[in-house]
């Protein structure tokens, strides 16, 4: 359970201090669970983890099932939705999608930054 509780949290984007501040506890409760001690968070612990990191609360108990949240009908941006034909593009959509949101943010900025050099023509 202590890596699972690790891998939620990274891949919400959170360190230890940021889940423990959405949980309202300590940090070291948050080391405590992710070490290889007994400590375990009691089952209102377990929920607020699954809520905060968007994974499944049977993954992160268990193990089994998908890690990941199905998605509320209205959080499903369907209108907006493209559809991505070109290999590079869906390679780099999926490699994106398994990053930390702060990650996520740093790519997406790096893309902007190459897009405007581009325009302003000092890339080729």
């Amino acid at each position: 359970m202590q890596e699972r509780v690790r891998r939620a949290r990274r891949k919400a984007g959170l360190s230890q201090a940021g889940l423990a501040d959405l949980l309202k506890v300590r940090r070291s409760a948050v080391s405590n669970w992710e070490s290889a001690s007994e400590v375990r968070p009691s089952m209102q612990n377990m929920v607020a983890i699954a809520h905060a990191c968007r994974v499944s609360i049977e993954w992160l108990g268990t193990g089994r099932g998908a890690m990941a949240m199905e998605p509320e009908l209205e959080e499903i941006p369907a209108a907006d939705a493209e559809l991505v034909d070109e290999r590079d593009e869906r390679e780099l959509l999926a490699a994106y999608r398994d990053l930390p949101r702060r990650s996520q943010r740093l790519v997406l900025e790096l893309a902007l930054a190459l897009q405007a050099g581009r325009r302003g023509g000092r890339l080729a």
